[in-house]
């Protein structure tokens, strides 16, 4: 026998959740709410394998089996991602107000169908996630000295782990599927310290560079090939409520970086500011105000204009 009140714990755990449960308007669960965790990281472990099969797939992979393996893995993780978006989109049909009482076999026939839909658009963008993450990947390789091949890069920078799940992440956030897209960057978010909003747009040739600490926020704008150092935060400046005190939500807050920018460890950049093309961004400086193109911001000197260097002989 147990000599913990076992019989007691569960019943005060009961008394609990009901609780929760009816201020939430939750009392009437009939069938699974949420998005499974595990089966979104089996899934995008997965994908992962897909995308860099002899470098992120099984270690008894060889090149003669790719195509077997990539179709077969591939769809299963399809299956399981368009299962978890049907629970996805069952959960947001009652955030909306929909009742289990009220519920039909035509509603999840409906939801059904906007999931496979979702998925099969999703399935489809792989091949150019995959060239665009190959940019990612030599803007790390050329970007760090101390990287030794393009390999060591897939293979262990936190940068690009970051990167290849906000590039997922980010396709299910733009068919509508928030909850799986946010579960997925958080899955790097905790592997890595770098915390990408799956809404934020990252433009190809991106570098996080160690990355630690890294904060970029639901609506931001990268540019192509910007360089980013660790607890480098692109942020909100302040957050309007409505008549009734809520948050409002969706609308441009976060900063806007051009082209071919560098930003430098620490720099925290707020509000809905353009840093302008080829600018540099010091480290640890506070920027509210947009920044001219090829401009240089730090700590002894706010601005001062960077001078290109002469072209080669």
């Amino acid at each position: 026998m147990s000599d913990f009140p076992i019989s007691d714990i569960v019943a005060e755990l009961r008394l609990v959740r009901e609780s929760w449960r009816e201020s939430q308007g939750r009392t009437d669960i009939a069938q699974r709410e949420f998005p499974s965790r595990d089966a979104v990281t089996q899934a995008i472990e997965s994908l992962k394998g897909v995308l860099y099969p002899l470098r992120l797939g099984p270690t008894e992979l060889r090149q003669s089996s790719e195509d077997f393996f990539i179709g077969h893995t591939l769809d299963t993780a399809l299956q399981t991602l368009q299962d978890q978006a049907r629970i996805e989109l069952r959960y947001r049909a009652r955030q909306d107000g929909e009742r289990d009482a009220e519920y039909s076999e035509h509603s999840e026939r409906a939801h059904e169908l906007r999931a496979a839909k979702a998925v099969h658009e999703f399935a489809l963008e792989l091949p150019g996630l995959r060239k665009l993450l190959d940019v990612d990947v030599l803007a790390a390789f050329h970007g760090d000295p101390a990287a030794q091949s393009v390999d060591e890069v897939v293979l262990s920078y936190p940068g690009v782990l970051a990167l290849i799940h906000h590039r997922i992440a980010h396709v299910l956030y733009r068919l509508e599927l928030p909850l799986l897209a946010r579960m997925v960057a958080e899955l790097a978010h905790g592997q890595t310290g770098i915390d990408i909003h799956p809404g934020a747009r990252i433009g190809a040739g991106c570098f996080i560079d160690h990355g630690t600490g890294v904060v970029v926020g639901e609506t931001a704008v990268i540019g192509r090939n910007v360089r980013i150092y660790q607890a480098v935060t692109l942020g909100a400046k302040r957050f309007p409520r409505d008549a009734q005190g809520h948050l409002q939500k969706g609308w441009p807050r976060h900063p806007v970086v051009q082209d071919d920018v560098v930003i430098y460890a620490g720099a925290t950049i707020l509000g809905r500011i353009t840093i302008g093309r080829g600018a540099v961004i010091g480290g640890n400086v506070w920027v509210t105000q947009d920044v001219p193109p090829q401009t240089h911001v730090s700590q002894s000197s706010p601005v001062e204009k960077v001078h290109p260097l002469p072209a080669a002989a």
